[in-house]
């Protein structure tokens, strides 16, 4: 694929304030690629930049082939749909998606066909005469969508627009935006700070700490293979535990787990001596009467339950482990939900583990 969005050391300062440090990334056409991290690490800044709301201070932003240094926002191929969406509450929902359309040649039958299109696009063919006041915030949404997409950007920014809605909204409007890119089929960026989010909507997923780009991968490879323990804390749930990889990188020995044979793939990249073990939550397993352990088990104590109706949440203490180490369990018929104090067979196994540099 084809990158449609080329940045090459793009740096901005605000007076004293690195915003952003030698960002270089590719966007592909037609991909949806997320933009993930905590508040302030420069999500929306690069974003914004991309958009030519902000001026970069150095560095090489091009999209489509074309440098973009002073090329202002309403000429670059983008458009953005902002947190707050900024629909005009005075306005039927028809002329918000048509107030791009103001300076169109077209005829006013042609404004309103397209119009009555990104409505359909969207979800909301037959509103076109309602007020835009009388929507709901997840209806808002949607209109400001088909006001962008109505203008036929190759790139469509999106800065948190689902922040403002409710969760089982929020979960229905992910599903409609991944359905609405493949439908149009150009390229959508997505700024979040919402892991969940970008795991489920996103191809590639940059994640970013104060201004610079972490890791850049596809979501299975950011949760699976985190290149760091800070992106490995970031993306998900994770158990650290201290450890001691081998000289010739084939085995491990885990605090309160014991020495373990790994693969060169689980080894990779990490220099043998002390390292960091990562593990997940669902990767491990609290092992009930007449369970066999799937490759290796531990003995531990629970401390902690978690009900989540579909899950339970465990923290299990294991000697020679300084934190407990968190499992999630199924809730399946017929297995119970155990109490705090209980004794707790932990099965694990050496396929599951990360291991990261210290």
């Amino acid at each position: 694929m084809t990158a449609l969005i080329e940045l090459e050391g793009v740096n901005k300062h605000y007076g004293d304030y690195h915003a952003l440090r030698d960002i270089d990334l590719d966007i592909r056409a037609g991909e949806f690629f997320s933009l993930l991290g905590p508040s302030g690490c420069g999500k929306t800044t690069l974003l914004r930049a991309i958009a030519g709301l902000e001026d970069v201070t150095s560095g090489a932003l091009r999209i489509d082939g074309r440098d973009m240094k002073g090329v202002a926002p309403n000429h670059r191929p983008t458009n953005m749909v902002f947190q707050s969406y900024a629909v005009f509450p005075h306005l039927t929902v028809a002329e918000n998606v048509g107030f791009g359309l103001r300076r169109d040649p077209r005829s006013r039958t042609e404004k309103a066909r397209a119009v009555e299109t990104a409505l359909e696009m969207v979800g909301l063919g037959g509103y076109g005469k309602r007020r835009a006041h009388a929507l709901s915030g997840g209806q808002r949404q949607r209109v400001a969508l088909a006001r962008a997409l109505i203008l036929e950007p190759k790139v469509l920014l999106l800065d948190e627009p689902l922040s403002a809605l409710d969760r089982l909204m929020r979960e229905q409007m992910q599903l409609e935006l991944i359905r609405l890119q493949r439908q149009v089929g150009i390229t959508f960026i997505l700024v979040t700070h919402d892991q969940e989010e970008a795991l489920v909507m996103s191809d590639r997923i940059a994640v970013m700490f104060e201004g610079e780009i972490g890791q850049v991968a596809d979501p299975e490879t950011l949760y699976r293979k985190p290149a760091t323990r800070r992106v490995a804390q970031f993306i998900g749930k994770m158990n650290f535990l201290d450890g001691r990889l081998s000289a010739d990188g084939r085995a491990v020995e885990i605090a309160g787990l014991g020495r373990a044979g790994i693969t060169e793939e689980i080894s990779r990249g990490v220099s043998s001596g002390p390292v960091a073990i990562g593990i997940r939550p669902e990767t491990l397993a609290i092992l009930f009467e007449g369970e066999s352990a799937p490759r290796r088990e531990a003995e531990g104590v629970i401390s902690e339950v978690v009900y989540y109706g579909d899950m339970t949440y465990y923290d299990v203490r294991v000697d020679g482990i300084e934190k407990p180490l968190t499992v999630s369990m199924k809730n399946l018929i017929g297995r119970p939900v155990l109490d705090v104090g209980a004794p707790a067979r932990l099965g694990w196994d050496e396929r599951a583990l990360v291991l990261l540099p210290r």
